[in-house]
């Protein structure tokens, strides 16, 4: 997708989740502009959302990813997103969101 990735993974209980995702974005950032002049001005946004999974639910969030260019046909990645956060009580202010 355009505005966002998603990343199903098993994380090792020794490393935090935000030292990973840190690394991921420094990494694919350089990536990027190595790779890709045009796109200096790529950046990741400052902040993420993160969800745990059940063992049970993983072949439903494969399919989901492997699909969700369909699915953001019918919801964009915003709407979506802000919908996970008050179906789990996450409380947020949208102004911190999308920077």
């Amino acid at each position: 997708m355009a505005d966002h990735v998603h990343i199903l993974a098993k994380l090792r209980q020794d490393i935090s989740l935000s030292d990973v995702l840190r690394d991921t974005k420094s990494n694919s950032s350089g990536w990027v502009h190595d790779t890709f002049p045009g796109y200096e001005e790529f950046a990741w946004q400052r902040g993420y959302g993160a969800f745990t999974v059940s063992a049970s639910h993983i072949n439903v969030v494969e399919r989901y990813i492997l699909n969700q260019e369909e699915h953001h046909k019918e919801m964009t990645f915003q709407e979506e997103f802000i919908g996970l956060l008050e179906k789990h009580s996450v409380e947020y202010d949208e102004r911190y969101l999308w920077d």
